[in-house]
């Protein structure tokens, strides 16, 4: 079973743009794809109905908020149950260090990325944050030298 959804190729050339600038406005994103604004407004309505487009939102740079070091912490849960995973995750996004989250298959079940003000600041998230919890068998701290985004995510031809 699958989740995605039939997009024309009117649909993919807005969300090309839009992943491009989501600032863009429907006037300009409809001249750009060469449809009426109306008809515009509806396509980016529908595509988020369908859930294709999930939201927007600001990228922020961690180090001009005081966060410069950016690090990957690859953490072990034990058991891997499903009430521990669903509360440890719950724990790890309301941390306002953590920027993303993701579980994963393989030797570790969580990656999260952090942003901190300094090391000591890292070491006290791993230590009081992470390690003190009963369920965390192990972390795996990776640092962030730098970063690039990749470009818009479209489905394959």
């Amino acid at each position: 079973m699958s989740d995605s959804v039939e997009l024309s190729t009117v649909d993919l050339r807005i969300l090309r743009l839009l992943q491009n600038d989501a600032r863009i406005s429907n006037k300009d994103l409809a001249a750009e794809i060469g449809v009426a604004p109306s008809t515009c407004l509806d396509r980016v309505n529908r595509l988020r109905e369908l859930g294709v487009i999930t939201g927007q939102r600001a990228e922020v740079d961690a180090a001009k908020l005081g966060r410069p070091l950016e690090a990957l912490l690859f953490v072990q849960v034990r058991p891997h149950r499903r009430d521990l995973v669903d509360s440890f995750v719950e724990h790890l996004l309301a941390l306002p260090e953590v920027r993303a989250v993701y579980h994963l298959t393989g030797p570790d079940d969580f990656l999260a990325h952090v942003a901190t003000a300094s090391a000591t600041e890292l070491q006290r998230l791993v230590l009081d944050e992470l390690t003190a919890r009963d369920e965390v068998a192990r972390v795996h701290t990776n640092l962030v030298f730098q970063h690039w985004s990749g470009g818009p995510l479209l489905p394959p031809v």
